[in-house]
């Protein structure tokens, strides 16, 4: 036990002697957080997923489905006001701090930049939450939904994080939260609702959402070229590495966009996108089988009546 501890603690030390080398030091200010100190428990968080992902589906394959409804409406819901509290703490953190929506350093608002930074780490933490999401689909056997699109966007936004909050912590990090938490407050409320059967009749806005995340990404991409033109203390490398992220779900969500939306995706989803994710319509968030499953063995169930 002590020489497995050890170990860890010395494959802890290399991953962060590995870490300054590559990105410098770490933002002080975060020192002592809770998961922030280590990056251990974010990869054991993910690698864990990642197995759900495998072997959720294979573990529930003789087994009925589980409903879920009640859960669901309360796990939507307090997601949907963690993305309106984040939301509104982040556009006033920034109002008070009169952050340059151009460029932005993570050491030019005193105080505000703490609260961005206080925030910003319930925004990572939201990203473990969330995984959640997956494991509600392994739960209900909606298995064409574990797209690639979903367990990449799943798995890499907590880990980026982690590196965000311990380097970038505030400054121009805060766009692109800012506006995946006002998405979010639309989606989860969506969510919530399709969770109860009585209310889906009157859901109109699923379409609306996919094409806010794809406006989301535009336009974080707009501001984070912003800040490798108009050059401020931000570091370049992370605004670099944000479009390139950025670049790629537009890509991915593009896709499955159009193979969800045009005339072919609307008769897919006739015959069977009526299932609920996470209590929801699938056509939400690269949820839709627009992408082949990560189970290949996934086949046609009878559709509960919940």
């Amino acid at each position: 036990m002590f020489t497995s501890g050890l170990k860890m603690e010395n494959f802890d030390a290399s991953l962060s002697t590995y870490f300054r080398a590559w990105l410098g030091p770490r933002d002080t200010r975060v020192k002592g957080w809770f998961l922030l100190d280590s990056y251990i428990p974010t990869l054991v968080c993910s690698v864990i997923y990642l197995l759900m992902v495998w072997l959720g589906p294979k573990y529930m394959r003789d087994r009925q489905p589980f409903s879920c409804r009640g859960v669901l409406v309360l796990y939507n819901l307090g997601l949907t006001l963690l993305s309106l509290y984040m939301f509104y703490e982040l556009v006033t953190g920034v109002w008070e701090g009169r952050y340059n929506f151009f460029c932005q350093g993570t050491r030019s608002a005193g105080e505000s930049d703490m609260k961005i930074i206080r925030v910003l780490w319930w925004y990572y933490f939201s990203k473990l939450i969330e995984f959640m999401d997956t494991f509600f689909f392994i739960l209900r056997k909606n298995n064409h939904q574990i797209t690639v699109l979903h367990v990449y966007h799943h798995a890499s936004m907590l880990n980026i994080w982690w590196f965000v909050m311990n380097w970038v912590p505030c400054g121009h990090s805060y766009f692109g939260a800012t506006l995946n938490s006002f998405i979010h407050v639309l989606m989860y409320s969506y969510y919530g609702l399709s969770s109860v059967p009585s209310m889906r009749p009157y859901l109109w806005w699923k379409k609306y959402i996919t094409q806010g995340q794809l406006v989301q990404f535009v336009l974080t991409i707009i501001q984070t070229s912003c800040g490798v033109l108009w050059r401020c203390s931000f570091p370049l490398g992370w605004l670099y590495f944000q479009i390139g992220y950025m670049i790629s779900l537009i890509a991915l969500f593009t896709n499955f966009y159009i193979q969800t939306y045009n005339k072919k995706g609307a008769s897919r989803r006739k015959d069977y996108l009526k299932d609920h994710q996470n209590g929801s319509v699938t056509a939400v968030n690269g949820h839709a089988s627009s992408f082949s499953p990560l189970d290949g063995s996934a086949k046609p169930r009878k559709l509960r009546k919940d």
